[in-house]
């Protein structure tokens, strides 16, 4: 039996993609005073079964956790209700949805929400759960053409060395990293989308584009706040629609070269995203010459 949270739990939940904008959107919507956004970004409840607690809140590559970071770091006495209720949860091995839940009382009356980009990868059982327990609760999904996602999900990597730095003109090399689990599982938004809308209603599910922060942020910041329940127009004076705390990263260089090859590694999927999710999508081919 479905059980409804919605007057404690979360509004809704961004599932990705990672290197999407899901960093941006957090920004922005932390900003607005429509919102209510937790201390710690990316949550990782439910995605957490190959983490332990501590790693489930830690940077990648850094030994502190987001989560003594984030106590460092409270804005106010919210936040560390938040802070102290995520470590109480964390600490249980079985998914507890009410205590998921509970965990935005901070909030009150205003919007919350978990911006988690591994949920992404979920199961369907996970998601099916998440769905019957949370039924008001709103997704988002920002799409990126794979090409991109996965080359910046490789630079991110070797910046935080979760990979050793690697020869970018090696094709091999290339493919070789491309193939790890996670990078695959993240570079395919039609299957993503596919998997989440089995048990999310249509009219709580949108996809935004990676492309569309490119070309017009502001109107894609106010497209989802509209979508979420909020004022867009509070949003101006706010934070610069175009803040972007990880401008300055280094990245792996991408030649003409090696950038065809990774079409050709996601050619189909570049096809069934274009086919499936339609919008910018429906560009993507042709970017590599489809």
């Amino acid at each position: 039996m479905a059980c409804n949270y919605d007057v404690i739990g979360p509004d809704f939940c961004c599932i990705g993609a990672q290197k999407s904008g899901t960093g941006w959107l957090y920004e922005q919507l932390r900003s607005h005073p429509d919102f209510w956004m937790p201390p710690v970004k990316e949550l990782h409840y439910f995605d957490r079964f190959w983490r332990s607690p501590r790693k489930a809140v830690a940077d990648e590559g850094g030994n502190e956790s987001r989560l003594d970071r984030a106590r460092k770091d409270a804005r106010d006495e919210r936040d560390l209700v938040f802070l102290t209720a995520m470590e109480t949860l964390f600490a249980r091995s079985e998914i507890d949805l009410r205590g998921y839940a509970e965990l935005f009382a901070p909030k009150k009356s205003l919007l919350s929400g978990d911006i988690t980009p591994g949920y992404s990868t979920l199961p369907d059982e996970i998601i099916e759960r998440i769905a019957a327990h949370l039924p008001g609760l709103k997704i988002v999904f920002l799409a990126r053409d794979p090409v991109e996602r996965a080359w910046s999900h490789l630079s991110m990597w070797v910046r935080h060395r979760r990979i050793p730095a690697f020869d970018v003109n090696d094709i091999e090399e290339v493919t070789r990293n491309l193939l790890q689990p996670e990078v695959l599982m993240r570079s395919h938004p039609s299957k993503i989308v596919a998997r989440w809308r089995r048990y999310v209603p249509a009219d709580r599910f949108r996809i935004y584009f990676f492309d569309d922060l490119k070309r017009d942020p502001a109107r894609l910041r106010s497209a989802i706040i509209e979508f979420l329940g909020g004022d867009a127009s509070k949003s101006s004076g706010v934070l610069a629609v175009d803040h972007n705390a990880k401008a300055k990263q280094d990245r792996l260089e991408l030649t003409e070269k090696v950038r065809a090859h990774v079409a050709r590694f996601f050619e189909q999927e570049l096809k069934a995203s274009a086919s499936e999710l339609g919008g910018p999508a429906a560009e993507w081919p042709a970017r590599y010459g489809f």
